[in-house]
């Protein structure tokens, strides 16, 4: 791995486990302004844990060495929660400026699984 890519698995990394564990605060706590946006895309209230012990779970996966396929597993979970964050937004007809985070977030997903390096993929047999 040539030390470019390093520096840029390493800053999309730390930005999406950063973004991740800073919405996943935000939805543990219920903060006034998230619970309304939930109600407003028509999911529970409950649904906010869920996604914050997803986040939290995945930002620890990406982060600690070893266990690759459970890398894969937390990329694909941030892609689908942050994909589903987007075609909800449109959905429900929200403007432009609320799909910033999650396209954002789906963005930094897609480098940071891109760039990641050998050790952290799964080996194909």
């Amino acid at each position: 791995m040539t030390k470019r890519n390093k520096i840029i698995y390493w800053v999309a990394t730390l930005w999406l486990a950063l973004g991740m564990t800073a919405t996943g605060i935000v939805q543990f706590i219920k903060l006034k302004e998230e619970t309304t946006m939930m109600v407003h895309l028509g999911y529970p209230l409950y649904f906010l844990t869920l996604l914050a012990i997803w986040k939290f779970l995945g930002v620890i996966a990406i982060l600690v060495p070893k266990f690759p396929l459970l890398k894969e597993w937390a990329y694909a979970g941030f892609f689908f929660a942050m994909s589903g964050a987007i075609f909800s937004h449109i959905a429900s007809g929200d403007a432009a400026k609320e799909l910033f985070g999650p396209v954002l977030l789906i963005v930094l997903t897609a480098i940071s699984w891109y760039f990641r390096p050998v050790d952290r993929k799964t080996v194909s047999v």
